[in-house]
């Protein structure tokens, strides 16, 4: 199998100062490319992009639901590079209201983030990624892709659009000279899942303890080795979900089992994270303890 050869790469990861995105830049770093790292917190991704080894790095703020900011972030990369090498798609956001007590304006927002924007982000990086070589495409999307996740459908449903989106996608493109695939995690220990579980979120993705960020970044860096649309950081779960999508009429039946080892697993999470520092329990509620 031949290794993807990072070595003087233009990569750009959009939520590049989270969780899993900074995982993702500090791997392609020390192999040699150069990164973009993309997050509506500009300062925090200037913050990740100096920390990066190696040269040539830059942090931008953006805020991907904006075309405009979307448009202006891709004039710059082919200002400075004149192409881009690999786009991965990592930005993402749930939230643990439940559906019949959102607003609207909470609904759109989720699918424009977790939807709309990978979408509009590819199809303007396009004409960057024909410029290289080797172009490839990565998409965090979830195994809340394959799996209703009954108390965040919104979430759900953005997922579920992507990977078929996605999958689509790499059809399509795979005959113009660009290569797109998807990782689909599980639950992963980062802020995101953090803030889930402490707002007493979906339990039913603490099946098993949250995989953390390396195990997503060794899944992408095997899709850029090995090209193909879907890699899996864990393949027991995955064909668990798959298996249980055959039979979908089943779901009411199934989901009680899911849900009680859910809770308990989310129970678990809860209290390593106090033993961590990272979460509190005061006056019986659950919140974070912020991170220096």
């Amino acid at each position: 199998m031949r290794r993807f050869d990072f070595t003087d790469k233009v990569v750009l990861v959009t939520g590049g100062a989270g969780g899993i995105g900074s995982a993702l830049c500090h791997r392609f770093a020390a192999g040699g490319a150069r990164c973009v790292v993309v997050d509506i917190d500009g300062v925090r991704a200037e913050k990740v992009a100096a920390a990066l080894p190696g040269a040539g790095h830059s942090g931008i703020g953006c805020d991907l639901t904006q075309r405009a900011q979307l448009e202006g972030l891709f004039e710059q990369v082919a200002e400075v590079h004149g192409r881009l090498d690999v786009l991965v798609n990592n930005v993402g956001m749930t939230s643990s209201e439940r559906f019949d007590a959102r607003s609207v304006e909470s609904i759109e927002q989720e699918i424009t983030l977790n939807l709309t924007s990978p979408l509009v982000a590819t199809r303007i990086a396009i004409p960057l990624l024909k410029a290289s070589r080797d172009a490839r495409v990565v998409t965090t999307v979830s195994l809340g892709g394959i799996f209703p996740l009954g108390e965040t459908p919104i979430y759900t449903a953005s997922k579920f659009g992507l990977r078929g989106a996605m999958l689509a996608i790499g059809l399509d493109l795979r005959s113009k000279g660009i290569l797109a695939g998807s990782v689909l995690p599980s639950a992963t220990d980062t802020r995101m899942l953090r803030q889930e579980a402490v707002d007493g979120g979906n339990s039913m993705q603490f099946q098993d303890p949250p995989q953390q960020p390396a195990n997503v970044v060794t899944a992408v860096v095997s899709l850029l080795d090995r090209p193909r649309l879907e890699a899996y950081p864990r393949s027991g779960e995955s064909r668990l979900v798959r298996c249980a999508m055959l039979v979908p009429n089943l779901l009411p039946r199934i989901f009680p089992l899911f849900r009680k080892r859910g809770d308990r697993g989310m129970a678990r999470y809860l209290e390593e994270l106090r033993r961590r520092g990272l979460a509190r329990q005061t006056d019986g509620r659950w919140e974070l303890v912020e991170e220096a």
